[in-house]
Parts: structure tokens; C-alpha cells; sequence
């Protein structure tokens, strides 16, 4: 009994001066969680599945070939509802050209009502990042916050790396229509 409680002292020790360090147990392994840490610019983008409202599945890994953004959202963030039409009626304009956005909605799972309805003015699917997998993002902490991925899969551009990472038009042809091209 004695040693069992040691070894489950040790590993609370142990747990806690990781998350001090920012690192975390994960199934096992020890992975940051640090916003940058894991994602770098030219690297493969980690993996990201979007479990979509109506329960499709639309994994990164499946839209090779095409550019990718990713951008999370909420109800309640001013500054998505200003950049959700502009990200909408993108979707729409270079779909065409290989652009392909999906959106991830921090809401909590009881807020379904009003994400469907947000939801239903976009032209890209979305989600809530309660019900997909972004295992190498980082734990999303503000938005909102954005990710390209270029046609061969590489992180094109880090959304933490960027002070304002509000989308506008400015923005956009900045950093994804020359992925278009």
C-alpha cells in the first residue's frame, strides 16, 4: 500500500513539474502543449479532422492538393462574426482553385442550436472542436486564430505566430491567394 501511494505521489510530482515546464502525458508520450511548439512553417501540418454538424468527417490528411485553411470561431467572438462572411464568400469565389476552409466553433456542445444557426450562413462546413481531432494545434486558447496548409500539406502559416490573426481582404490576398496561383 505504502509503495503504491510513493508511486502515485511521484507521478503527481512528476505531472506537475511537466505541466510547469509545459508538457503534458498523453496517452503515454510526453507532448507539448506549448501554441508553437509542435507546428512548424514548411513542416507537415499536423493532422486535423472536422466532424462536421451534420456528422461528416473531413480529415486534412484527405485535401491534399488543395489549400486549406482552418479557422476557429464562437458565437460569442466579435471579431468571427465580422470575418465569418468575408471566409464564406471566399469559400465560394476559389473553391475552384483548390481553396478549401473548414471551421471549428469553440461553443460547448449545448450551444448546438445557436452554432447551427451561425453555421447556416456559411458557405464552408463546421464543426465544434469538442467533436474533432487536432491533436498537433495546441490547446486553442483565443480567437479567433487561423492555420493554412499549402497543397503538398505543409503549415504554410502558424495563427500563433500572428498578432492580429483576424481575416481581411488584405490578409487573405497576402497570404492565401498566392496559393492559389
Amino acid at each position: 500500500m505504502r509503495s503504491e501511494s510513493l508511486r502515485n505521489l511521484n507521478r503527481r510530482t512528476l505531472l506537475r513539474q511537466l505541466a510547469a515546464a509545459g508538457l503534458a502525458a498523453q496517452g503515454g508520450v510526453l507532448a507539448s502543449t506549448s501554441r508553437a511548439g509542435a507546428l512548424r512553417i514548411g513542416a507537415p501540418a499536423p493532422a486535423a479532422i472536422l466532424v462536421t454538424l451534420d456528422g461528416k468527417h473531413i480529415a486534412t490528411s484527405d485535401l491534399l492538393g488543395r489549400v486549406v485553411l482552418l479557422t476557429f470561431w464562437a458565437t460569442w467572438c466579435a471579431p468571427c462574426r465580422q470575418e465569418l462572411p468575408l471566409l464564406s464568400s471566399y469559400a465560394t469565389q476559389y473553391a475552384q482553385r483548390g481553396l478549401t476552409i473548414l471551421g471549428f466553433s469553440l461553443d460547448a456542445p449545448e450551444d448546438l442550436p445557436r452554432v447551427r444557426k451561425m453555421a447556416e450562413a456559411l458557405s464552408f462546413p463546421s464543426g465544434l472542436v469538442a467533436a474533432s481531432s487536432l491533436p498537433g494545434y495546441g490547446r486553442i486558447w483565443h480567437i479567433p486564430v487561423n492555420f493554412t496548409i499549402d497543397r503538398k500539406g505543409l503549415l504554410y502559416q502558424n495563427g500563433w505566430d500572428d498578432k492580429d490573426a483576424t481575416w481581411t481582404a488584405e490578409r487573405f490576398n497576402r497570404i492565401v491567394l498566392p496559393l492559389l496561383s
